[in-house]
């Protein structure tokens, strides 16, 4: 695989409501909106194009006068982010087999060399979908259902996403569920996705699955219906994305000790 970047789009879906943290693109964090924190990741990160696929005027109206940012007004009712960008593809004739990297609009802190890897793991597979993995160091964090875990096979394309421990250390676990058992491939997903621009039309048609409703995991879907995910690690950690309030004054704490 080469380790050129190759010309890639970032589009980030951006939902007003939700049920855990209202308003959650608008939020500040030190003063700044999260949605423009994540459009300047994706600035950074060098890609041709970044587009914001919004479903609500006051998120568009807060990244105006944000500098190579496209705003793209989408409908408010779809299932999940890949189906906002399905519409946003449509929306801008993207070439189909221009890559589009996913970047979450909860994901403000997304190092730039992760956001490149995702891009590069899809231009190196001949997959329709590419995410990202890093490896589980705690038990706590394998058996938290707010951390998605997932297994791969030898050729590095994934095999199962899950809210659930996976894989079950069987033996191990038998004995103490209080630490990882060395050896086992432990892997938590990071939720950032490049796709080719015509698969996203694809994926949009797909009709919702089992697993993907119940684990409500959007990537389960193509899964389901048979098609394969690359999955590389990340070379940069990425800092855990925002979903509550708690995890807003993290971010807050975050940014600070930065400086």
């Amino acid at each position: 695989m080469s380790n050129a970047v190759p010309p890639f789009i970032v589009a980030i879906p951006a939902r007003y409501g939700s049920t855990r943290l209202p308003a959650k693109p608008l939020r500040a964090i030190d003063g700044v909106p999260m949605v423009v924190r994540v459009a300047q990741r994706a600035l950074q990160a060098g890609a041709r194009q970044v587009v914001v696929a919004v479903d609500d005027r006051r998120i568009a109206d807060a990244l105006a006068g944000q500098e190579g940012v496209d705003i793209c007004m989408t409908r408010s009712d779809h299932a999940s982010g890949s189906d906002r960008l399905a519409e946003c593809a449509s929306h801008y004739g993207w070439a189909d087999d221009s890559i589009v990297v996913n970047l979450q609009g909860d994901e403000p802190f997304a190092p730039a060399a992760g956001i490149r890897a995702v891009a590069q793991a899809l231009a190196g597979d001949d997959a329709p979908m590419a995410t990202l993995a890093t490896p589980i160091i705690d038990a706590e964090e394998l058996f938290d259902p707010n951390v998605v875990k997932l297994v791969r096979a030898a050729n590095g394309r994934a095999l199962y996403f899950s809210r659930a421990p996976l894989p079950w250390a069987r033996d191990a676990f038998a004995i103490d569920r209080h630490a990882l058992p060395s050896g086992s491939p432990f892997l938590r997903h990071i939720g950032i996705y490049a796709y080719r621009a015509g698969f996203l039309d694809r994926y949009s048609r797909l009709p919702r699955t089992p697993l993907e409703q119940t684990e409500s995991l959007e990537q389960l879907r193509v899964l389901e219906h048979g098609h394969a995910i690359a999955v590389r690690l990340t070379p940069q950690p990425f800092p855990p994305g925002i979903d509550t309030e708690a995890d807003l004054e993290r971010a807050e704490q975050w940014l600070r000790a930065q400086r």
